[in-house]
């Protein structure tokens, strides 16, 4: 999936009058971007999800996918860890009943199936266009970390790979990248390489006001990005 692709999903949303893109709209701009993220689809039926499951391997996570409902974990849209066919294609049944429960009038375009990735050191890639400064990336450990102690770093976009390895060691909880309690160091060059694709994100298409990657499971070797979110500008 070339960068091009990104533009064919925005206009797609921007057609349907949505700022807000979907969750697997958003992932497909990452993978546009060769940025990682679990294998994951969308499925319309519990006989698909189960199918869909074993193609991307299970455990799995299943996520409502529907333009209504935004924050999915208030509307218990969300299952995770489902190990086996009758797992997901109960729980594709349950998260439709609870986000019909949630909001009657929702329109639901399907259930995300999509491979649980396993725990790593969880970071957050953000990108916001500022008013006086433009595009501009964030960077910062997951949980805890961003939430509570604000340690978190930003640059002006376009970054570069200076930018990109300034910005990881320059946060006060560098030392977990390095590796605490026997875990060994995070792989900071995929860190890196999420950082620039980001900046490259929100560089090449105006119409991307906020994007959210969080979290972002960081391993020894390689990353995934489990969670995006992307909010496109008023039109």
């Amino acid at each position: 999936m070339p960068p091009s692709a990104a533009q064919t999903i925005i206009e797609h949303a921007l057609r349907e009058n949505r700022r807000v893109l979907l969750e697997p709209e958003a992932k497909n701009i990452c993978r546009a971007y060769n940025m990682p993220t679990p294998e994951f689809s969308v499925a319309t039926s519990p006989r698909e999800a189960a199918e869909v499951a074993e193609e991307v391997g299970f455990p799995v996570v299943l996520k409502i996918v529907s333009v209504d409902i935004l924050h999915k974990t208030e509307a218990n849209g969300v299952l995770l860890d489902l190990k086996s066919r009758q797992d997901v294609e109960e729980g594709y049944q349950r998260v439709v009943d609870n986000a019909m429960a949630y909001n009657g009038n929702a329109q639901l375009e399907g259930v995300l199936v999509q491979h649980m990735a396993p725990k790593g050191v969880e970071v957050i890639v953000g990108g916001l266009r500022d008013s006086q400064f433009g595009p501009t990336i964030l960077f910062g450990l997951g949980g805890i970390f961003v939430e509570v102690l604000k340690d978190a770093t930003f640059r002006v976009a376009p970054l570069t790979d200076l930018d990109s390895r300034e910005m990881i060691r320059e946060i006060q909880s560098y030392p977990v990248l390095k590796g605490v309690r026997g875990q060994g160091p995070a792989d900071e060059v995929a860190i890196a390489g999420i950082l620039q694709a980001a900046s490259r994100v929100m560089m090449e298409n105006a119409s991307i006001e906020q994007m959210d990657l969080n979290p972002i499971m960081i391993y020894g070797s390689g990353a995934n990005i489990v969670d995006a979110r992307m909010i496109l500008g008023a039109s």
